[in-house]
């Protein structure tokens, strides 16, 4: 089947920083496919895309589970048309004492943050490569760069993401798609913050915490690229945030 449209499709699409990142491209005309594992809780997002006049579609999809995300690509690609960008953004944040972790919930983490990134990241490549174009996006923390105490589990996940993309940039960039890993360092402008972490986010009228609409038109950069000068890691963080 012949589609006109064009794909991106968000991994993750939560409140902030992957429903921003479908908003932007969205309105550049994109197709949005966003996922989460339930699926009420992407209709806002949804609502929100379609009432500014942009086309979204929301999944609901257990990144994990190798099946399920081979299963959404083939009903995107066959149904919509081509994923000409893939953002991966599932985190998993957890913070714990390595004298008190369990092994359970390493896994899980690991499963969540670098696994799922993996199956979801493949199954999108192997679309693209058949086209010769293509932008695949991963979403990273400074963990993915160095460890802090009690973020062991966090850190090898992130670790393992950043791994991950930089084989595929070296793999599938002479075959015209762009891979690359976003390093995200700072509180964000979410709910989440603002109920938690009273102090950080009163910081947000100097500038200091991320605005997620503006991490968003980070991404839309990295996939506007000319491919004569690919970015493959790109670091954000607010202008008061430590190194």
């Amino acid at each position: 089947m012949t589609h006109n449209k064009k794909i991106v499709l968000v991994v993750g699409a939560g409140d902030a920083t992957g429903g921003a990142i479908a908003k932007r491209f969205a309105r550049e005309g994109y197709v949005a496919c966003v996922t989460r594992r339930s699926a009420d809780k992407l209709q806002p997002l949804v609502d929100s895309i379609q009432s500014a006049g942009g086309e979204a579609h929301g999944f609901a999809c257990d990144a994990r589970k190798e099946d399920d995300v081979i299963a959404l690509i083939e009903q995107i690609e066959t149904q919509l048309g081509p994923i000409e960008a893939f953002v991966f953004n599932i985190g998993a944040n957890v913070p714990c004492s390595i004298l008190e972790e369990t092994a359970r919930k390493y896994f899980k983490i690991w499963e969540m943050a670098c696994f799922s990134g993996f199956l979801n990241a493949r199954e999108a490549a192997k679309r693209m490569v058949t086209r010769n174009r293509g932008t695949i996006l991963f979403t990273g923390a400074t963990a993915g760069l160095r460890g802090a105490a009690g973020f062991a589990a966090f850190a090898g996940a992130k670790h393992g993401i950043r791994a991950l993309a930089q084989s595929m940039a070296r793999e599938l960039g002479p075959r015209n798609i762009h891979v690359a890993h976003v390093v995200v360092d700072g509180a964000i402008d979410t709910d989440f913050i603002r109920d938690n972490f009273p102090q950080k986010y009163a910081l947000k009228d100097q500038d200091g915490i991320l605005n997620p609409d503006h991490i968003a038109d980070n991404y839309w950069y990295l996939h506007s690229q000319p491919r004569d000068a690919w970015t493959f890691e790109l670091d954000l963080r607010p202008w008061n945030e430590p190194w």
